[in-house]
């Protein structure tokens, strides 16, 4: 008790004080570290570097306030000091539990383009020993206030910060050397950014990553048009020509993309207790009509969702750390499908999505893209219920975007970008099916997941009935694939025994086989399709969607090859450089034969061949980053294409410009609606209660449109 007494009476010193501060700071990050954040340990060294790497930053962040003479101030800039990495740690949990990844500077840069719609999510994500990161600032604020903690008004003087500074800064150096002598190289060649943080924190990380950042930014202001080369001489030797079979098999019909949110390919023929999750998409991936690929992986990073349609549109990959959508799609240049297939064959390109414009900063993006429609939430009553958090529900978005969809020239690219099969997966009672029961897990996450994916195939299976009555289905191509895991690895264990696995013999590898999601190239009325088993991602689908139509993409820069060609690349690169191809799959440098699952210890010939797809791997993101990072396509001008001016476009008022082309044609137009003499919008018929509900003051999402104001362009 005595020595209690005499450590209490510490605190009363501002050195105490801040000691204290330290203290907590490092039991939280403790905390993190050991359930939050899921970082291999291979050694006892790393065991106590990653236990003590948060002290000496701590201590040089801290000391900070120990310069200031005046008591009230130097109390009130430590608490905020305390309060801003408090605030950064858990910034960091959340960000992890969703994305098993740490939270960059440019995901930070970025936060206003992502934040709409994740207040849901972020709640969701909360854990309840997350009281734990808040209630030492609580318990100290409130001893301050009530004077059960006294306060110190000697000052100290300027030697005696320093003094703590420089013990932060020693310690520091210390754990960087050891650090490098454990993990050589380790901030030079960077491939993980779990590294950083197992070794040096989460403090050091962040700094580190900010100096990246600036440094890539004057790389970016620097770049020169002669550093194409290196990329044009990589895209051509690794062109893939087009089947002849295939190339223009859709030639000249409409391409309906529709984007399959968070589903994941073990969804597709899957049964819980003796019912289909998704009947419809079954009958559609086995159908005559449509060439499905059985192992297809999604390769996106922090960007997710916009990554996905970053390697869908334009066939480069997102960025190594945030979303490229958010970072650079303001102002980047693109050389995608919209822009692609409205000046060689004249398409109108649209997007419809129930979510706000701003989200994923799409409203930029998507001009810089070429598309020239983009019906947002804004264009949709989306209150009361009718939406969740990421947006207007999948069976409304599907049946209100026939009132712009009809009035569309033909032929048309959309995409529809699906919500509702989103995490949380939470979906409304009413919504749900009764005669689905979803399966008991032990994970409320995972069960969800189930019914969420069953209502989007009950969304799907709606569309496809107002396609087949309008005619639509006959001339168009749909494209349907998922965009992203759902389940993510910290939950893959509860998934397992839905799977028919043991939970207690999962591996990195099981993990890596989950990251299948589906791909589908649907044209209903032809035959002759097939479920193909080639091996490939996201990257590989805008090549193969333009041979399709029957457009060469030998001029283009595209880092995927034609998923039909015999020349195509089986190698599927993930974004922190681990792959998979035909045979092997690759962790970290470890490498599993795909037919067992078993770790493979190589033999010298093996090992030359592994290390040699690896080298292609890292080159192939290398170029991909330095060509978007750079926007070195402003330089490039392939024959016959123009570069975009997002000034052309404004997604304001879009069915009124729509109205306005089709009168202006006549009898020209070639709109559903102009075919038809009048809408189609009775033909949709679906069984969404919210139809019946009135519209409400209330919304789970503030709806604004960027455009509204900006000028009818």
């Amino acid at each position: 008790m005595e020595l209690l007494k005499r450590l209490w009476q510490k605190t009363n010193t501002r050195l105490g004080f801040a000691t204290l501060l330290i203290i907590c700071f490092w039991l939280k990050t403790l905390i993190a570290y050991f359930v939050d954040f899921h970082i291999t340990l291979n050694d006892p060294l790393q065991f106590i570097l990653f236990i003590l790497n948060p002290i000496p930053t701590a201590i040089i962040f801290y000391s900070l306030a120990l310069y200031i003479k005046r008591t009230r101030l130097f109390y009130t800039s430590i608490i905020i000091l305390d309060i801003l990495n408090t605030v950064m740690l858990y910034l960091n949990v959340i960000y992890y539990r969703e994305f098993t990844d740490f939270m960059t500077v440019a995901t930070m840069l970025g936060y206003s383009k992502v934040n709409q719609g994740l207040s849901g999510s972020s709640v969701a994500l909360t854990n309840f020993h997350d009281v734990f990161f808040w209630i030492d600032l609580v318990i100290v604020v409130i001893l301050l206030l009530t004077r059960r903690m006294k306060t110190d008004d000697n000052r100290l003087n300027w030697r005696a910060g320093f003094a703590v500074t420089s013990v932060g800064v020693l310690l520091f150096g210390l754990t960087m050397a050891v650090s490098e002598m454990n993990r050589p190289q380790l901030l030079t060649k960077t491939f993980d950014r779990s590294y950083v943080v197992k070794y040096l924190g989460i403090d050091t990380f962040t700094i580190y990553d900010a100096a990246k950042t600036q440094h890539n930014s004057d790389v970016r202001a620097t770049a020169k048009k002669s550093e194409l080369t290196s990329i044009l001489k990589f895209v051509h030797k690794h062109y893939a020509k087009p089947n002849k079979a295939y190339f223009g098999k859709a030639k000249g019909k409409n391409v309906i993309v529709v984007h399959l949110e968070s589903f994941q390919q073990f969804l597709i023929d899957k049964k819980v207790n003796g019912k289909e999750v998704t009947p419809f998409l079954n009958k559609l991936y086995h159908s005559q009509s449509t060439y499905s690929f059985d192992n297809f992986f999604h390769e996106v990073g922090q960007g997710k969702t916009s990554d996905a349609e970053n390697m869908l549109e334009t066939s480069t990959y997102g960025l190594p750390q945030g979303s490229l959508f958010a970072q650079l799609g303001s102002d980047n240049t693109f050389q995608g499908a919209p822009s692609i297939l409205h000046q060689k064959r004249d398409y109108t390109t649209a997007v419809f999505h129930g979510n706000v414009a701003s989200f994923w900063n799409r409203n930029n993006t998507y001009k810089n893209l070429g598309y020239q429609y983009f019906f947002d939430a804004s264009y949709y009553d989306t209150s009361g219920d009718k939406s969740l958090g990421f947006g207007l529900k999948d069976k409304l978005l599907f049946n209100d975007s026939v009132k712009y969809l009809q009035r569309l020239q033909q032929p048309f690219y959309v995409k529809y970008l699906t919500v509702t099969n989103h995490f949380p997966f939470s979906l409304d009672s009413e919504d749900q099916d009764d005669g689905f029961k979803a399966p008991d897990t032990g994970d409320k996450t995972v069960n969800n997941y189930f019914k969420t994916a069953h209502y989007l195939d009950e969304a799907i299976k709606e569309f496809y009935s107002y396609l087949h009555k309008t005619g639509l289905d006959k001339k168009s191509m749909i494209v349907l694939y998922g965009d992203h895991y759902g389940i993510s690895n910290s939950e893959n264990s509860a998934l397992a025994k839905v799977l028919g696995k043991n939970a207690d013999d999962w591996t990195d590898f099981d993990n890596t086989q989950l990251q299948r999601v589906p791909l589908m190239f649907n044209m209903p009325g032809t035959k002759g399709g097939f479920i193909d088993h080639t091996y490939g991602g996201e990257i590989d689908v805008l090549p193969t969607l333009l041979h399709l139509l029957g457009i060469s993409t030998k001029e283009y820069i595209q880092f995927g090859t034609d998923l039909f060609s015999k020349e195509h690349d089986q190698v599927v690169a993930f974004r922190n450089e681990d792959w998979v191809s035909d045979k092997y799959t690759c962790l970290s440098g470890t490498l599993y034969d795909n037919k067992t699952g078993q770790e493979l210890h190589p033999d010298k010939k093996l090992q030359a061949q592994i290390d040699k797809v690896q080298d292609q791997v890292k080159q192939k993101l290398s170029l991909s980053d330095s060509l978007n990072q750079k926007n070195l396509l402003r330089f490039y001008h392939p024959k016959g294409l123009k570069a975009v001016n997002p000034a052309d476009y404004n997604y304001a008022d879009g069915l009124t410009k729509e109205i306005k082309i089709e009168k202006a044609l006549k009898n020209k137009s070639t709109s559903l609606y102009s075919e038809k003499g009048g809408s189609t919008q009775s033909d949709y018929k679906t069984n969404a209660p919210e139809l019946k509900h009135k519209s409400t003051d209330t919304n789970r999402i503030k709806i604004t449109n960027p455009d509204a104001n900006s000028g009818d362009k």
